[in-house]
């Protein structure tokens, strides 16, 4: 697995006019090449009457999966430099059209190129981006005596607590990050002088929007 990657977590909408021809950057997240198929369907029946919708998209951790298209531009000149926007943020499970209405006067390959580049970059910038961090789940059980060492140990790591419950013990679960797990562990373990019960859950991955923290 991935130790971390960004995806687009909440799409956007961004315009841009250039020489009296409007542009418009519509992004969704996609997880599947059947889902991009189906935004960028709803895409064309929304701007129906646009001279163009151009596309690009990106799926899989690795990027496995990459599509674009000019939709009648000319060669290379808006679903590629779509594209590269994509990658070159390095956002994953993307998708983002592009509507142009032609507004009279021709911009050239290059005024296309950046164009379309613009546009991706102000859809990109009202869309939310979260970068998923692979972690686990640490369970920690201890006395009432061990808890202020546990606590100390977690505000060291900036680790938040996801729950913790009181009874005639003390039951503490953290998110910590995959490369942080052994030394957690072992530092606990030191702390409470091995008396602390320590379970771990499968990897998982979390993100953070607004300090919220989001588990996927």
């Amino acid at each position: 697995m991935t130790e971390s990657y960004k995806i687009l977590y909440e799409g956007g909408e961004g315009e841009l006019v250039e020489k009296k021809s409007r542009f418009i950057a519509t992004t969704r997240p996609v997880e599947s090449e059947e889902e991009a198929t189906l935004f960028i369907e709803e895409m064309r029946k929304k701007y129906w009457n646009a001279n163009h919708n151009c596309f690009a998209y990106v799926i899989g951790e690795l990027h496995q999966i990459k599509r674009c298209s000019d939709d009648g531009e000319p060669s290379q000149t808006a679903g590629k430099p779509m594209l590269d926007v994509l990658l070159g943020e390095d956002i994953h499970n993307a998708c983002v059209v592009v509507t142009r209405y032609f507004g009279g006067t021709l911009l050239g390959t290059g005024g296309l190129v950046r164009a379309y580049s613009k546009s991706v970059q102000e859809g990109i910038k009202n869309s939310s981006i979260v970068e998923k961090k692979l972690a686990r789940k640490i369970e920690i059980g201890t006395d009432y005596n061990g808890i202020g060492k546990l606590q100390y140990l977690a505000a060291q790591r900036g680790l938040a607590a996801l729950d913790t419950s009181y009874t005639d013990t003390v039951t503490a679960e953290y998110l910590v990050p995959s490369g942080q797990v052994e030394e957690f562990k072992t530092a606990v373990t030191e702390a409470t002088n091995g008396k602390a019960k320590i379970k771990e859950s499968d990897p998982l991955y979390y993100g953070l929007l607004e300090k919220e923290i989001i588990l996927f």
